[in-house]
């Protein structure tokens, strides 16, 4: 099986043996222990397919892959049946953190307007028996907010000699994870060393969160519902702050494709929730996002930051030039006839390969690049826009475009909680709290950590 984004001949899965490869996974029907069914006993039928592909044998050792396969609602119901038993010792607090791409998911599934769909998702989570459900866009302002600062650094001190330019964004794991495992080297000097939303998410949760709620990291089962499956593999990355106590800050994720079987499949009567919010009380009554059609907005808000910043000019509407293909797409900022930033997006692994040569060829002429290694960007996730055909549902993508373009925009900048999670949480914006929280270092193919030694 060739990989969900690589488009090399030679590439082929070797991690799973042939009945791992065309294995399902059953969710448990949470019977009780003296033999009578649960109330979760419809749910029984649900199957994850593990033939879904993750990423190439490049990028997956074998350990990896049979680490992914766990990841599986087995393992969410798991941990509510351990919940119910009478050894709290065993007890978990069961938090659930859905990304905003997911939501236009549910939204077209449900008829819902976004909002109503996360109301619907999080009542429906709760009546499982989940403590709590947060949203992630809260750490995709982190990771935005810090990309921004990072972008405005590198074009300062880029030169000929030392090239710190162009900046890749390093939200996307399946991106990351083939950057990382084989490419290395020249490619990774340039990736963003801010932390992806999944990690940081994984760090508010296990972190800020737990402190908060006076519990140990380990008494945590954090549960993100997310796109597409590379957010599985991420999961498994080895780099959560020291506070986590080897906790890692994901430890289970679950497409929403994986959420919905699940909730089909379901007789619990729901009655919808508000979303709940890192900060005790309070609950998120809206749904907000980034500027950006079908990700987190990395271009955009660079852009215009870095605009601002570098060469106090106000950008309002961005403007988009299609190039190659639909997914490639350039944004410049220009001057008088000068070409002032030269931003580019670049989704799908075709898209992205043609960058790859290009930089290795030395004939690069973007400043900054928002990479995706899902063609259509995170919306078209594997794990939620599919057709039974393995094919993606095109008239379920324009469907969840529509239903994500109605989300009102709030710039990461606006955000108040943000700003009370850096004096609190961080100790302040350009504390050496943030280097440990919010950025991370890269490694190349066999290599130890690689990435350029940024002048913070």
């Amino acid at each position: 099986m060739k990989c969900e984004h690589c488009t090399r001949k030679e590439c082929s899965k070797k991690t799973k043996t042939d009945d791992q490869e065309n294995a399902s996974v059953d969710v448990p029907s949470l019977a009780l222990e003296n033999g009578e069914k649960g109330e979760f006993h419809k749910l029984a039928d649900a199957k994850i397919f593990l033939s879904d592909c993750l990423a190439c044998d490049s990028c997956v050792t074998a350990e990896e892959g049979l680490q992914v396969s766990q990841q599986n609602a087995k393992d969410f119901f798991r941990v509510l049946n351990l919940n119910k038993k009478c050894d709290t010792s065993q007890h978990k607090v069961l938090v659930v953190s859905v990304c905003p791409q997911s939501l236009p998911y549910f939204a077209a599934k449900f008829r819902l307007s976004v909002t109503d769909a996360s109301r619907r998702l999080c009542g429906f989570l709760k009546s499982l028996g989940v403590h709590y459900v947060f949203d992630t866009t809260i750490a995709a302002d982190f990771s935005v907010l810090e990309s921004q600062k990072e972008f405005v650094r590198r074009f300062r001190q880029h030169s000929e000699e030392e090239p710190a330019l162009p900046m890749l964004t390093s939200a996307c794991p399946g991106w990351v994870r083939y950057a990382e495992r084989v490419l290395g080297h020249p490619v990774t000097p340039h990736l963003c060393t801010a932390k992806s939303p999944q990690q940081i998410m994984g760090s508010l949760v296990k972190d800020y969160f737990a402190r908060r709620q006076n519990l140990s990291p380990d008494k945590i089962f954090h549960v993100i519902v997310a796109p597409c499956y590379d957010r599985k593999l991420e999961a498994l990355r080895e780099d959560v702050p020291t506070a986590l106590h080897g906790s890692r800050g994901a430890d289970c994720v679950l497409t929403s494709g994986e959420v919905v079987q699940i909730m089909e499949q379901s007789d619990l009567v729901v009655k919808d929730a508000a979303v709940d919010t890192l900060f005790g009380g309070l609950k998120e009554e809206e749904v907000r996002r980034h500027d950006g059609a079908s990700s987190d907005g990395y271009l955009v808000h660079v852009f215009r930051h870095a605009a601002k910043q570098l060469f106090d000019e106000d950008v309002g509407e961005v403007t988009y030039r299609t190039l190659r293909n639909k997914d490639f797409q350039e944004v410049t900022l220009e001057k008088n006839g000068e070409v002032l930033l030269r931003f580019a997006a670049a989704y799908g692994f075709r898209n992205i390969q043609n960058v790859v040569l290009k930089l290795k060829k030395g004939r690069f002429p973007y400043h900054f690049v928002e990479v995706l290694a899902c063609a259509g960007g995170c919306l078209n996730g594997r794990g939620q826009a599919q057709a039974e055909d393995g094919r993606a549902d095109k008239a379920l993508l324009r469907q969840m475009e529509g239903k994500y373009a109605d989300v009102p925009v709030r710039p990461p900048e606006t955000s108040a909680h943000v700003q009370e999670l850096y004096r609190e949480w961080l100790d302040g914006a350009d504390s050496p709290r943030v280097r440990e929280a919010l950025h991370t270092v890269y490694q190349g193919p066999g290599l130890p950590a690689a990435s350029r030694d940024i002048k913070w």
